[in-house]
């Protein structure tokens, strides 16, 4: 009975794992573990989300296909179409390198390809912002196993820029074979049949091959909404189509039990939609609450808006109509209110004159990937989820064993 219950909770652990490191090397904490329970791994997700799992010795890769493509709240922190250009040709230098490269080798060799006339694309390693750019890309590649440095520091390279700073690293095969978690590859396309929009392009790379028959479609749908239960914070009915949004209402609390079983997640089911809450707050990219000042700044615009739309029903408003939202300048004058009460708890730049301005941006971004609120033409638009967030009074407590705290209640 012992053993099976450690299986359970290491089999757990290994999937919540690769959830939010689909990319493993063999230097992550849970890869030992992810090797032990490979077989039972691959047939879950193979049944559960129709994802594919690799585990070898030098890695493991999980090919995770996202519920929605155009979903512009998902990628690398700070990446722009201009990184992710760089983070393309650096891998399509590496794939073509020894097994050891020098940083200043990987930047020439990058320039090399940068100047193609078809990429429309301009980048040099003159100026001190675009070897920044570089080594941000090859730290990147460093915490996803790629790169392993073997000498040398990135950021000498980047303020000194000559000869004698540089880094030498060894090139992980196997991890950079994993980086493209395509269906397709975008080289197996001839130029008659390749896909012409970034639309399609997107689509080109995920689409699965389903089944005719009213089996397959129905697999192939449910593969599609347990991803969109794993990926995203909550999945909303107005966001479905049709027959997802039929299937979504008639099976979601089946859905919802064995996915959170398997996971260690907890189901919220309202009218809207549904939420698979993570009461650890490990396995999410956002979190929230959390420490810091951003994530303070975003739970006191959280509950500004969700008190505005409490006051709107409670003086009697139709709950069906669209939401009021918020105008972004009026989110910086609260915040510029709040900062009376609560600046000294922030950190120093968001105390400076103006420093509002930037808080309220990055609140909103936080709400925006927590679908918790929806920024249109300036206004900010709470969402149905968003009403679970409220913030309590601060309670001092005499005691050496209970910190005072600032407690949330869930409604």
């Amino acid at each position: 009975m012992q053993q099976q219950r450690f299986q359970r909770e290491e089999f757990r652990e290994c999937l919540r794992a690769l959830l939010m490191t689909p990319l493993m090397s063999p230097a992550h904490e849970d890869f030992a573990a992810v090797r032990r329970q490979a077989e039972a791994l691959r047939e879950w997700f193979s049944r559960e989300t129709g994802g594919i799992l690799q585990v070898e010795r030098e890695g493991a890769r999980l090919f995770k296909r996202p519920g929605m493509v155009t979903d512009a709240m998902r990628g690398l922190p700070g990446y722009d179409r201009r990184r992710y250009v760089l983070l393309c040709l650096a891998c399509a230098v590496l794939e073509r390198a020894d097994p050891q490269i020098t940083l200043r080798l990987l930047g020439e060799r990058l320039l090399e390809l940068a100047a193609e006339p078809g990429l429309d694309f301009s980048f040099t390693l003159e100026a001190q912002h675009e070897r920044r750019e570089l080594v941000s890309v090859c730290r990147i590649l460093l915490g996803l196993g790629v790169l392993h440095r073997v000498a040398g520091d990135e950021e000498t390279f980047v303020q000194a820029g000559g000869d004698q700073a540089d880094a030498l690293y060894d090139v992980q095969r196997r991890m950079l074979a994993g980086m493209l978690a395509a269906m397709r590859g975008p080289s197996t396309w001839t130029p008659e049949e390749a896909p012409a929009t970034l639309d399609e392009r997107l689509h080109a790379l995920v689409d699965e091959h389903v089944a005719d028959s009213e089996e397959g479609r129905r697999t192939a749908l449910r593969h599609r909404l347990a991803r969109r239960l794993l990926d995203d914070p909550v999945v909303y009915v107005d966001t479905l189509d049709p027959e997802a949004r039929a299937y979504f209402l008639n099976q979601r609390g089946t859905m919802a039990a064995r996915l959170c079983e398997a996971a260690g997640l907890v189901a919220e089911q309202r009218a809207e939609g549904l939420a698979l809450v993570d009461e650890a707050g490990a396995l999410t990219d956002v979190a929230m609450p959390a420490e810091g000042t951003d994530a303070h700044v975003t739970l006191l615009v959280a509950e500004h808006l969700a008190a505005g739309q409490r006051q709107r029903k409670s003086n009697g408003a139709d709950a069906t109509r669209e939401p009021i939202g918020i105008r972004e300048h009026d989110i910086i004058d609260f915040l510029r209110e709040a900062r009376a009460s609560y600046g000294r708890y922030w950190r120093k730049s968001a105390r400076e004159p103006g420093g509002e301005r930037e808080l309220a941006a990055i609140a909103v971004e936080r709400l925006e990937k927590l679908q918790l609120a929806v920024l249109k033409d300036g206004t900010v638009y709470p969402l149905p989820a968003l009403a679970r967030f409220a913030l309590g009074e601060a309670q001092i407590r005499e005691t050496r064993t209970v910190p005072a705290a600032a407690t949330g209640s869930l409604f």
